[in-house]
Order: structure tokens, then C-alpha cells, then sequence
């Protein structure tokens, strides 16, 4: 642009600019924000610098966590580990007791309730028992009454299982037969 074009320009607009002057303590004022605004930056700053530290402090922590984590859970064995034939035999049984879990449970009705939750109650007991018998297997080197105890261990839990059932196809009869009395009476 040239200066004829900036002279024509700033007279046009001659009476639009703001000619008001800022009030005496403006300047300190502005200081006195920069100021405030440098010192909390460097407050910020000091804060900044530990941040990442706490972070890579906070990430160590959890892989020594997580590392002694797993080496717990590596000292417990359970019957597949054995032999192939005990991984059969394991998943055969933790097959059998998920079905009958589930028969379990779409049995249930408040008149079977009490049994229903006494039959759960008694298999996390014997769950417990189960993980109990694991860590030996690891401390016993495959010792073979403790691989009996955890096939017995399963075969406990399935005749806990169909035990239960049984009982509450005899509370059903009992219950249809006391319902057909009442109707004929």
C-alpha cells in the first residue's frame, strides 16, 4: 500500500478510533498480573518436573506388583498339569459340574430357594477345599493321594449336585401332590 492510500485510509476512519487513555495505574496494574501470572507458572514449573517422575515411579510399582502376582500363581498346579490323561479327566468333570450348576439354577423357584443356596453354599466350600489341594500338588511333586483327593474332590461336588436335584424333584412332587388335594377337596 502506499502512504497516500494510508493517509486516505486513516482519515477515513479518523473519528472511529479510540482515543480514550488508559487510567494512571495502568501500568502497574499489567505488572502486577505479569507477575502473579510468572510466579504461578513457575509454581507449575516445580510441579512439572515431578509429574513425570511420580508417573514412571507409579509404573514400576505396578510391574513389581503384577510380576509377583503371576509367580503366586505360578506355584499352583492343578490336574492338568499332571498328564494329559488328568487334563481329560479335569475337563470332563468341570464340564459335568457346569451342567449341573445350570440345572441347578433354572430349577429354582422360592419353594426350592433354601436348597438352591444351600447346594452353592456347600460347592464354594468345596471350591475352597480344591484350590487348597492345588497348592499341595505343587508343594508334593505330583504326590498321588493328593491327585485322588482332588478327583475325589470333583466327585464330591458332582454328587453334591445331583443330590440337590434330587431333592427338589421330591419338593416339586410333594408340592403338585399337596396342590391336587387341595383341588379335589
Amino acid at each position: 500500500m502506499s502512504k497516500d492510500n494510508l493517509d486516505n485510509l486513516f482519515e477515513q476512519f479518523k473519528n472511529d478510533f479510540d482515543l480514550e487513555e488508559p487510567r494512571t495505574d495502568h501500568k502497574g496494574r499489567f505488572l502486577d498480573k505479569l507477575n502473579t501470572y510468572q510466579k504461578g507458572s513457575e509454581k507449575k514449573h516445580k510441579s512439572a518436573f515431578w509429574k513425570p517422575l511420580l508417573g514412571i515411579a507409579a509404573t514400576i510399582v505396578l510391574l513389581v506388583v503384577f510380576s509377583i502376582g503371576n509367580q503366586k500363581n505360578d506355584d499352583t498346579r492343578d490336574l492338568a498339569s499332571v498328564s494329559p490323561e488328568m487334563a481329560e479327566t479335569e475337563d470332563f468333570f468341570t464340564t459335568t459340574i457346569e451342567v449341573e450348576l445350570k440345572k441347578i439354577t433354572s430349577e429354582s423357584s422360592p419353594v426350592t430357594q433354601l436348597l438352591v443356596d444351600d447346594a452353592l453354599k456347600q460347592m464354594k466350600i468345596l471350591e475352597n477345599d480344591y484350590e487348597k489341594l492345588k497348592k499341595d500338588l505343587s508343594i508334593s511333586d505330583d504326590d498321588n493321594r493328593v491327585i485322588y483327593a482332588m478327583i475325589s474332590n470333583f466327585q464330591n461336588r458332582i454328587d453334591l449336585l445331583k443330590n440337590t436335584l434330587e431333592q427338589i424333584d421330591t419338593v416339586k412332587q410333594l408340592k403338585n401332590i399337596t396342590n391336587e388335594n387341595k383341588a379335589t377337596i
